[in-house]
């Protein structure tokens, strides 16, 4: 299936879906009442995208903490997981300031990892109830999670940083196999960490962990692609940004230092690549782009109220075209407009004019 417009995955939380979450976190709302608000934010999300005639329609991750949180929500065996687990770094902003947030002290895998239920499956069974179209479910990039494993506290349930990726691996590999038997035939993996890697700061994280950039690329690649071979009917997307969390960014830089190891290396079908400001750097890495694979580019920024044009996007687009076949490109949002429950700074007005506009420029470009 080709889909020309595509948002990343998450949309922004409802004050009453962030009200009753915070009322459940304290007490004060059992967990039935929790999920009817939960559900009932989903319905409005996926009514909202079809009314608009999104081709790709998520549930928003409205269910979720941040996009990746899911998974230690699901499984046992981490400590000092909060939201500040997924938010730590120097994050920047032209519009609301910078900020740090430190990496929290106690946050570690200390026991091997229990699975309390699949990662995903209550939120595509109660999706693909709801709509027709093509329902895509998001998950973390295996290697992401090396965040979690702690050279100290970690080493007494996983030795290494290997053997514990290797059982986030199985545990991932099982949610998507679950996943395409219940019917789900689009996984897109999230990936921002590769980026990361243009950033000395981040490159020394790893390297402390044992990991060289090049070394790390190619081992996280291969986790990656052998969660895709789990799965051959399934279409997975690849989704690479610089950070994303309240308006704000970690990096800066073009796809250039990683593009011929990451774009040629991966063996998703669709790469959903962040272009929407400078930042981001040319279009000419999307040579390395392997043969058959649709680059969905993220012209589109969840940041700001910033007002795209179908004129605009086409211009982009057209740029793009020069480096690799226009058949293979597709438009995008650069991320998504709530990595986590504090969301971008733009309004439900905002997030939907930006997916209207996709709308309509894959019409007009594609036509």
């Amino acid at each position: 299936m080709t889909a020309r417009a595509e948002h990343v995955g998450s949309l922004l939380r409802p004050r009453e879906l962030i009200e009753a979450r915070e009322a459940h976190a304290s007490g004060d709302l059992d967990a039935a009442a929790f999920k009817r608000v939960e559900d009932d934010a989903v319905r409005e999300a996926v009514t909202m995208q079809s009314a608009l005639g999104f081709p790709v329609v998520t549930d928003g991750e409205l269910r979720r903490e941040s996009f990746q949180s899911d998974l230690c929500a699901a499984v046992d065996g981490f400590e000092g997981v909060t939201i500040d687990a997924w938010l730590w770094g120097d994050w920047h902003s032209d519009d609301v300031g910078d900020v740090r947030t430190e990496r929290p002290a106690g946050l570690a895998v200390v026991a091997p990892l229990r699975p309390r239920r699949t990662v995903a499956a209550e939120e595509f069974t109660f999706l693909r109830g709801l709509t027709a179209a093509w329902t895509k479910v998001t998950l973390p990039s295996p290697s992401l999670m090396a965040n979690l494993w702690d050279p100290d506290r970690s080493r007494d349930a996983y030795p290494s940083l290997d053997d514990f990726l290797a059982d986030v691996l199985e545990i991932l590999s099982d949610t998507v196999r679950e996943l395409a038997r219940l019917g789900c035939t689009y996984v897109q993996i999230d990936a921002p960490h590769y980026p990361l890697l243009i950033d000395p700061v981040w490159r020394a994280f790893y390297a402390s962990r044992g990991w060289t950039a090049d070394r790390w690329i190619g081992y996280g690649l291969e986790l990656d692609n052998t969660l895709i071979s789990t799965a051959p009917a399934v279409t997975f997307g690849f989704h690479l940004c610089r950070g994303n969390q309240g308006s704000r960014w970690l990096v800066a830089g073009g796809y250039d230092a990683i593009a011929e190891q990451v774009f040629s290396g991966i063996r998703a079908h669709r790469l959903l690549l962040e272009y929407d400001d400078e930042r981001s750097g040319g279009f000419d890495p999307l040579r390395f782009v392997r043969d058959g694979a649709t680059v969905v580019l993220g012209l589109v920024t969840t940041k700001t109220p910033r007002r795209e044009t179908v004129e605009g996007l086409a211009g982009r687009v057209r740029q793009a075209a020069r480096v690799i076949p226009m058949d293979r490109l597709a438009v995008g949002t650069q991320c998504g407009f709530s990595t986590s429950v504090i969301g971008n700074a733009i309004t439900p007005d905002d997030q939907r004019r930006k997916l209207a506009t996709l709308v309509h420029a894959a019409e007009a470009i594609w036509a």
